[in-house]
Order: C-alpha cells, then sequence, then structure tokens
C-alpha cells in the first residue's frame, strides 16, 4: 500500500509540474512564419533599377530581423487575404501586394492581405519624417532652403534657395504634394540627412515598426528601404493622433507665401479622394519604380474612423484611389456588421525609453508589443522566475507526500 501511494504521488507530482512548465513557457504564435514560408518575409522584392545600390565602399545593409511572434497578433503572420471568419472577401480589382484596414480609434484590424511583408512605402515614408517634424521643430520656426534644397529629384513643391519658410508650411509642401525638396529643407534643419535618417528610424523603433527602415527622408528609394502595410498602418495611426498632422492632410488648398522674390506657392492635396470620399479625413499617396503604388487614407462614417494602407499596387484595372475607396467601403461594412477583428495595432509610447518600455501604453490600453511574447515579458517582471514556482511546489508536494507516508508508517506500526 505505500509503495501504491508513493508511486501515486510521485505520478501527481511529475504530471504537475510538467503542466506547470507547459503553461509557463512562452508560446510561439501558431500562425508564426518559418524562414522562406511568405514571399518578402524579410526584405521587399528586388529592386528593377540601381537606386539602392549603396556609394562605393559602403556595404549593403542586411534584411531586418523578422520578430519570432508576429506584433499585432497570431493571424498577422499569415501570407494572404486575412478576413474576420465567415466574412465575405473584399471586392475585386484589388492589386495591392499588401494591405491593411484599421480602426483608426480602437486600433482593431479590420482585414488585411499580407500585413507584415517585407515592401517599400515610397513617399508614404514622409508620415514618419513628418512625425519626427512634429515632435521636435516648432511650427513658426523658420527654416532657410538652401541650394541643395531646391536642386533634389522631384516631385517638389518648388522652394528657392534662401527663401524663408516656416515649419507649418512646409509641412503643407511636404504631406500634400509631396515634396522631395521640402523632406531635404527638414533634413537640412535636423541636422542633415544622415542625422534625419537615424531620427526616423529611431522613431521607427521605438513605436514598434520593427519592419521599417527608412533610407532616404523623401521615400525616394535608397539601400536598406524597407516596410510593412502594418508598420505603415501603425505609423499613420500615431499620426493622426498629431493635431498638426491630421489637420494638413485633411488640406485641400494651401498656399506658400512669396519669398526671396519668387511669387506664392500654391499647394494642392495630392489625394484624390479628400473632397470626394464621404467623410474622408486625408492620407497620403506615394510612387516610385521600385515600390509601385502606395497609398494611405481615412475617412469616417457613423462615428466610425478607419484607415487604409496599400503597398505596390498598379492603377489598372482600376485607379488606385478607386481601389483604396472599396477597401474603406468593406471595411465599414464588417464594422457594421460587428466582424471580428483580424489583428491589432499596438505601438509604444514614442517617448519610451528601452528600460521603460513594459509599461508603455497603448491605443486599446494595453502594454507595448516589441516582437515578444507577453509570457516573456511577464517573466521578465518576476523577480522569483517561474522555474522557482515549479520547483518549490515540487518539494512541497514532495514533503506532503513524505508526510502522508510517514503518518500511514506509524498507523501500522499501531
Amino acid at each position: 500500500m505505500h509503495s501504491a501511494v508513493f508511486r501515486s504521488l510521485r505520478v501527481l507530482t511529475t504530471t504537475l509540474a510538467a503542466a506547470l512548465l507547459a503553461l509557463s513557457t512562452p508560446v510561439l504564435a501558431a500562425a508564426a512564419p518559418q524562414p522562406g514560408q511568405c514571399a518578402n518575409r524579410q526584405a521587399p522584392p528586388p529592386a528593377v533599377d540601381t537606386s539602392e545600390k549603396p556609394a562605393p565602399g559602403k556595404p549593403v545593409p542586411p534584411p531586418l530581423a523578422v520578430p519570432a511572434v508576429p506584433v499585432g497578433g497570431p493571424r498577422m503572420a499569415e501570407c494572404g487575404l486575412i478576413t474576420p471568419n465567415g466574412a465575405l472577401n473584399p471586392p475585386e480589382g484589388n492589386t495591392a501586394a499588401s494591405w491593411v484596414v484599421q480602426d483608426l480609434d480602437s486600433g482593431a484590424v479590420v482585414a488585411a492581405k499580407d500585413p507584415h511583408a517585407r515592401q517599400r512605402p515610397a513617399s508614404l515614408i514622409k508620415t514618419l519624417l513628418a512625425l519626427v517634424v512634429v515632435t521636435q521643430l516648432n511650427p513658426q520656426q523658420v527654416i532657410i532652403a538652401t541650394p541643395e534644397d531646391a536642386a533634389q529629384e522631384c516631385t517638389c513643391v518648388g522652394l528657392v534657395a534662401g527663401g524663408q519658410y516656416t515649419v507649418d508650411q512646409l509641412l503643407h509642401g511636404l504631406l500634400m504634394h509631396s515634396g522631395n525638396d521640402v523632406a531635404h529643407a527638414f533634413a537640412t534643419a535636423l541636422g542633415g540627412v544622415d542625422a534625419t535618417v537615424a531620427k526616423m528610424n529611431a522613431l521607427a523603433a521605438r513605436i514598434g515598426a520593427l519592419d521599417t527602415r527608412a533610407a532616404t527622408p523623401s521615400g525616394l528609394d535608397g539601400p536598406g528601404m524597407s516596410t510593412s502595410a502594418y508598420d505603415l498602418s501603425l505609423i499613420f495611426h500615431y499620426a493622426m493622433k498629431q493635431p498638426e498632422f491630421a489637420k494638413v492632410v485633411s488640406t485641400k488648398n494651401f498656399e506658400i507665401p512669396p519669398t526671396a522674390g519668387k511669387p506664392a506657392i500654391p499647394v494642392y492635396n495630392d489625394n484624390k479622394l479628400l473632397g470626394v470620399y464621404p467623410g474622408f479625413l486625408g492620407g497620403k499617396t506615394g510612387f516610385t519604380d521600385d515600390a509601385r503604388h502606395t497609398y494611405v487614407g481615412a475617412a469616417q462614417r457613423k462615428g466610425k474612423r478607419l484607415a487604409v494602407v496599400m503597398l505596390r499596387a498598379e492603377q489598372k484595372p482600376t485607379k488606385v484611389v478607386d481601389q483604396a475607396s472599396g477597401l474603406l467601403d468593406y471595411g465599414f461594412e464588417l464594422e457594421a456588421d460587428r466582424a471580428e477583428p483580424v489583428g491589432q495595432i499596438t505601438y509604444r509610447a514614442p517617448e519610451a525609453t528601452p528600460a521603460s518600455t513594459d509599461t508603455s501604453v497603448l491605443a486599446d490600453g494595453g502594454t507595448g508589443n516589441s516582437g515578444t511574447s507577453s509570457a516573456a515579458a511577464a517573466a521578465k517582471e518576476d523577480p522569483f522566475g517561474v522555474t522557482g514556482w515549479i520547483l518549490t511546489l515540487v518539494v512541497f508536494l514532495v514533503i506532503v507526500g513524505g508526510f502522508f507516508l510517514g503518518h500511514q508508517r506509524k498507523k501500522s506500526a499501531s
């Protein structure tokens, strides 16, 4: 009898310890991709020209690391169309290689396609530059354009060397007309192109955009340029919380006053859905030969604010803005049907430091997601450690078993 009891206690102890260890071990998302599983999981498609060739003597930047746990939830690791269970597919004719539709208020991902595939942003990276600008420069600060600023590869607003412009005026030119001359002027004011790109990448890393690496301030293709539809959704989600940014992208017409003996510069918003799509809030367009067409836009309907990001799209069979309009309609239909979200836009507060990211606040009131599991974060916060608790429980069970056996022996002896 004693040996049978001891065996039972030993089996119970081993089973409980194994169960606790399994529960306490951080589990990778079931849909987490294996190397080579998804196209462009590590890097964008090959360039079609020489724009990404490094300068002589400089190496090609290696691809960014792919997080073991997909940022935004398990389904964000899927490669193809990601829709709520039972939902109809989005409208046909969409040409984007990757896209995301999100709720701008809750951060819920309503639907997506290959959201973490590495693509090129083109001028959508100017949203990241604008975030650096609005957080580091005063809107009324005056910037004097240099000859190099005015000589940039266009699209350009038309800055003139020696012209004096406020940050607010330049921000309109950057976001409304995608001025590459403006992007360079901001880079000059922020300490130079290299320093500005470093600031953009530091901000992307701090807010959790782990697929993103800017190579140029303007979005012109360069060595190592990378982003994803998820990351640009995250960046736009945060940018639309900045009043100055939201005001500028919703502006249809603007005029930069005359300066340096040159006439005023009229600026018109390139986003063709502004004033056309009901409730449109603004956005950004982009194009390069390597990136193809890129797009971000947001709209409000019945108290809901949705945003769409599209990467590597084509203008045929329908214009990209019309494809974006269809995705917004689709998103609003899913919201009206109370469809279950397929993911979550999560970002760390931009002022957070690496030492404090575990407690940074998200749009949905959660905790930061830096590509590590919440279980791992919890284990990090536990000074005793999961293993310590398991060992303590095992020892406790052994002690209880020994006491029980000793008690049984005493009863037998009496």
